[in-house]
């Protein structure tokens, strides 16, 4: 594992030097800085410290694990390949996710998987193992967003108007979640014997890597929400 210590590097020249590196990498005293691992496709790369915004931006396969937390925009536009945060996040994680996973160990900020779209067999998942704030899934296309509310912090498990503009992909809730106030054109409903099948499917690997018991994450409610067949925004975005 190639080290790269990050001390005093500006954004520009970290990722020069993760550039010129063909083999696994480990950042250490990371500090901020931007666009860490931006379109890579081939490299393992462990960050020590906080990356700053746009964490594997346009991520094209590489395995990105971060060993504390991360600032805004997180997997934007990410095409494929995996980013792993053992702590919270910022705002806007997975802005426009077409592939990959985003697994989260703590919370999200606001507008957590903002346009996240699917393409063909390309289906990106989002897992958040906190909370998250405003606006989430807003204009969703496609793919699967899940959080978890591990933690009980004694706020609800998402913020205000979540799923606006919903109209496409999936979104699930741990809990009953009767307090939260979904716009019209999206169901809401609880999870069946089907969907907590497919949440097995999703979770195993969040479970071992965070270390959570699977079985106990599962053995709650689950809120499964998902656009309406009569949405107006369907219209919109998607082509009939």
């Amino acid at each position: 594992m190639f080290l790269i210590d990050a001390t005093g590097l500006d954004h520009k020249k970290l990722n020069e030097k993760l550039g010129s590196v063909k083999e696994s990498c480990t950042i250490t005293d990371c500090l901020g800085q931007r666009f860490i691992g931006a379109g890579m496709s081939d490299k393992n790369i462990v960050i020590e410290g906080i990356p700053g915004n746009a964490l594997g931006a346009y991520l094209n396969g590489a395995d990105i694990t971060v060993s504390g937390n991360a600032q805004d925009a997180v997997g934007d536009t990410m095409n494929d390949g995996r980013i792993v945060v053992f702590g919270n996040i910022g705002d806007a994680a997975g802005y426009a996710m077409r592939g990959g996973k985003l697994l989260i160990k703590g919370n999200a900020g606001y507008r957590a998987g903002i346009h996240m779209k699917a393409y063909k067999e390309k289906v990106p998942l989002m897992i958040i193992g906190g909370k998250t704030g405003s606006f989430l899934g807003e204009y969703q296309a496609g793919g699967i967003i899940i959080v978890l509310d591990l933690y009980g912090e004694g706020r609800p498990i998402v913020g205000n108007y979540p799923c606006t503009g919903m109209h496409g992909g999936k979104l699930f809730l741990r809990g009953e979640c009767k307090e939260i106030r979904f716009p019209d054109q999206v169901t809401a409903v609880p999870a069946g014997k089907n969907e907590i099948d497919e949440l097995r499917g999703y979770l195993t690997e969040f479970c071992d890597i965070f270390e959570f018991d699977l079985e106990k994450v599962l053995d709650s409610p689950f809120t499964v929400v998902t656009p309406d067949s009569k949405n107006p925004y369907r219209q919109m975005y998607v082509a009939n």
